[in-house]
């Protein structure tokens, strides 16, 4: 009786699944890295209570900012990183303007913009939360945290039409963060 290997067909597609998996992760032994935080904060809502995090981490190509976010209104909303150091709310004016170390207008869409610290738009569930990770310019990651130009990243209640100066009839100031090193 021949107790060797059972050659079983129905298993030949899943193992070769298995094997292209392994190759195409590298097959390496390595941990994973943790890339560090250039910068972080918890974001408050206008009622002065956390709502959340962001956190700006360096790439090779620029950065990342992370931002997770529970109790915003589903739909879009305006992000902007600004020149502030604090964020009192319930108005956030501490916040100060837009980023912007040159003379920029604000939004993509406008043909003298944008600021520097113009963000896309970021779009709130249905469940009210945010959970997105948005690319950002070397020079905005470097230019983020304690005693930098850049301090403060602000959520606005509305969509930022991403042309009208100087916030892209965005509305009122919904949420702020002061970014630490």
């Amino acid at each position: 009786m021949n107790r060797g290997v059972i050659f079983k067909p129905w298993l030949v597609g899943p193992l070769l699944t298995a094997l292209g998996f392994a190759i195409a992760c590298g097959g390496s032994s390595k941990p994973p890295q943790v890339v560090p935080s250039s910068a972080n904060t918890t974001v408050i809502n206008r009622d002065g209570r956390k709502i959340g995090t962001a956190a700006v981490l360096s790439s090779k190509s620029g950065g990342l900012l992370v931002l997770k976010l529970t109790g915003v209104p589903p739909g879009p909303h305006g992000l902007h990183l600004h020149a502030g150091s604090t964020c009192d709310p319930p108005k956030f004016d501490t916040a100060g303007p837009h980023y912007d170390p040159g003379t920029h207008k604000h939004g993509s869409k406008n043909p003298a913009g944008p600021h520097a610290g113009d963000m896309p738009n970021v779009i709130a569930r249905a469940d009210s939360s945010v959970d997105t990770t948005l690319a950002i310019p070397a020079s905005v990651v470097s230019a983020v945290g304690h005693g930098m130009t850049a301090r403060t990243l602000v959520l606005h209640a509305g969509a930022d039409d991403l042309a009208t100066d100087p916030s892209g009839n965005s509305g009122p100031r919904f949420a702020c963060g002061v970014l630490e090193a």
